[in-house]
């Protein structure tokens, strides 16, 4: 059904009068009568019918013209608020954080300080594909085709953070084996990162004494400032230590690493920030 026929129906009934109708519209009076006629074909009931010299509607065209009184102000409206939408997509910017989500977070929020306007829309998805940025590291997604236009693989270092009057807090580094007595606080084993450190225990020949588990990164950095246990720091990740009651260590036998991985795919429609956050990112490390 052509909706410009629709939009001449309308005319026609919220003017009650053919000639006025052709005059808005800015058609002749026959190519008006031709296309009312061939929507009443197309639907194959009345409109209109004539009452004296005028035309008035049938009860289908009062049916047809209600409906029309909602519809067509909300399909005028359409144009602008795809315009609109567009605008906001435009300075929406997706990112998926499989990993480095403190290191992530505290980025955009500097950025944003610079670049009010700009919208994260972010979430932690091992699925989700439809992103302008991608922060992962070893393992977090399944191998497959990958269409990013940019990647920068990162080697982040993971060290042992220790209470600073903890006996070890005068070595230079520590054998990760000599740590099978100590107790740990660590992230959920749920988390990626607890994981990778659940790895490194067992190359290192033992299952880690567990003190307490948290998902927050945050409340495993308070436990150690206060004396208790030791924990995994991924250097990027959390960044530098700002509480002074906790030394880092280097990390030997095995040596801690992963690879952070920051992606930048070409996502329709398009961010004209993402390129820009992307290289920002990098920047931050």
């Amino acid at each position: 059904m052509d909706i410009y026929k629709l939009k001449y129906f309308h005319a026609v009934a919220r003017l009650g009068h053919l000639t006025r109708a052709a005059e808005e519209l800015h058609l002749s009076q026959p190519s008006l009568t031709q296309a009312i006629h061939t929507l009443e074909k197309e639907l194959g009931v009345p409109l209109f019918q004539k009452r004296g010299r005028g035309i008035v509607l049938t009860e289908f065209g009062e049916y047809l013209k209600q409906k029309l009184d909602i519809l067509l102000p909300e399909f005028d409206r359409l144009p602008k608020e795809i315009e609109q939408r567009k605008q906001a997509m435009n300075k929406t910017v997706k990112l998926n954080i499989l990993a480095a989500s403190s290191f992530v977070i505290n980025a955009i929020v500097r950025y944003r300080k610079k670049h009010p306007e700009v919208i994260f829309d972010f979430e932690q998805n091992h699925l989700k594909h439809d992103c302008d940025i991608v922060i992962t590291t070893n393992g977090a997604q399944k191998e497959g085709a990958k269409n990013y236009v940019k990647r920068c693989v990162l080697e982040e270092n993971i060290y042992l953070a220790v209470p600073k009057d903890s006996p070890y807090a005068k070595l230079s580094s520590v054998d990760l084996r000599e740590m099978k007595d100590e107790g740990f606080v660590m992230l959920s084993n749920s988390r990626l990162f607890g994981a990778i450190c659940n790895k490194f225990c067992s190359i290192a020949g033992f299952t880690p004494k567990i003190l307490f588990e948290s998902d927050s990164p945050v409340a495993v950095q308070n436990i150690i400032s206060m004396g208790t246990g030791v924990a995994f720091w991924p250097e990027y990740s959390w960044g530098k230590v700002k509480n002074k009651n906790i030394l880092l260590l280097p990390l030997s036998n095995p040596i801690c690493q992963r690879d952070l991985i920051i992606e930048l795919y070409d996502r329709l429609p398009k961010s004209a920030h993402a390129t820009e956050f992307y290289e920002y990112l990098l920047k931050q490390i």
